[in-house]
């Protein structure tokens, strides 16, 4: 057994490997990039955006289950390899007609469509090759009110929060440290300007500046994602500030001025390697601020647009179900966000006892 001692990241992450609540957390997380990743082979409407849309059994409940008539469509469909499919999805080779019951007779498939509650067409179309196909589909979440697969949209909207949410993060990172450390580092007339600054923006509530900032950009995917990470960049700035203050005046930093180092070489290879500790338990309570900030405007309908898939979007789609007689189909995705908010949250507090170098 070797007895050089632990990194500090070694025990870091020793240390939180002790913490269940956060390992479960940090496996939430995981197998959540893992689902957004593959959302596409996951999701049963495979579909891009998971827009299958067959208004006739809109809001039905969890676990409704119905036959179709699949119709080859006419148009060509151009294939679509693993990795195009990944990203964007597969378009539907067949148009999708819900139906209550068929039977052949000769060369004809005679079908009962449906069409509402307890209301049936009889109808008949001619049978020739596979131009016609009888599938049963079960919607294991429901379908919302343009009759689209819940659990397939519920799926893919998870790229739109972890997106948001790392997008955001990096944002906030990259403004924090620069403006943080500039001020911790220089103090004096720099200081002053930059904390001006961060009280200002600071004073402003976060959801009327993200709608301002919003409405400037524009409504739309990134527009959000910058919106969310221009205001979350000010806790990031104050606690980079205050580690700087206070690391400056040690004695190594002295050692450096001595040697003739640079400023830049100074702040950026000796000071702000050794105060990114704090920083990655604040992105970690940014990540999930992001995801419930992207959630709020989305269901306001300033964030992510329709097709696309939001679990914010989501919830205002369906949330006059609450009312009527499917209320989970509005439920479902606010339990999503606060399961992965929940993650990120006590993940970032696993991380504070792990990384709190007084331990």
């Amino acid at each position: 057994m070797s007895d050089q001692p632990f990194s500090f990241q070694q025990a870091a992450w020793k240390k939180l490997k002790q913490h269940k609540t956060a390992m479960a957390g940090l496996l939430i997380i995981v197998l959540t990039i893992l689902i957004a990743i593959f959302a596409y082979w996951l999701a049963p409407d495979h579909s891009p955006n998971a827009n299958r849309m067959i208004i006739e059994i809109g809001g039905k409940h969890p676990g409704y289950k119905q036959q179709f008539l699949a119709i080859k469509k006419t148009e060509i469909i151009e294939k679509t390899g693993f990795l195009k499919r990944t990203i964007s999805g597969k378009p539907d080779d067949f148009q999708y007609v819900p139906i209550n019951g068929f039977e052949y007779k000769k060369d004809s498939l005679v079908f009962q469509q449906y069409l509402d509650e307890n209301i049936s067409e009889r109808k008949a179309v001619l049978v020739s090759g596979d131009q016609y196909h009888i599938e049963t589909k079960r919607f294991w979440l429901g379908t919302d009110k343009y009759g689209r697969d819940i659990f397939s949209r519920l799926i893919i909207g998870t790229r739109v929060s972890l997106s948001v949410g790392l997008i955001a993060v990096i944002i906030s990172v990259l403004i924090g440290i620069l403006l943080g450390s500039l001020a911790g580092y220089f103090r004096g007339t720099t200081d002053d300007i930059i904390m001006w600054f961060i009280n200002v923006v600071w004073s402003i509530p976060t959801l009327l500046l993200v709608f301002a900032i919003t409405m400037a950009l524009g409504k739309g995917f990134w527009q959000v994602f910058i919106a969310v990470g221009l205001t979350l960049w000010v806790s990031v700035a104050r606690i980079i500030r205050g580690q700087v203050m206070g690391i400056r005046e040690l004695e190594y930093i002295e050692a450096t001025k001595a040697l003739g180092f640079s400023h830049g070489r100074t702040l950026f290879r000796h000071i702000l390697p050794n105060v990114l500790g704090p920083v990655v338990v604040i992105a970690a309570s940014n990540f999930a601020s992001a995801i419930v900030m992207e959630a709020g405007l989305s269901f306001l309908g300033v964030g992510v647009q329709s097709p696309q898939p939001s679990w914010g979007l989501m919830i205002k789609e369906n949330y006059n179900f609450i009312i009527t007689h499917n209320p989970m189909l509005a439920i479902i995705p606010g339990l999503a966000i606060m399961l992965l908010v929940l993650a990120f949250n006590i993940l970032g507090n696993g991380l504070r006892d792990a990384m709190d170098v007084r331990r």
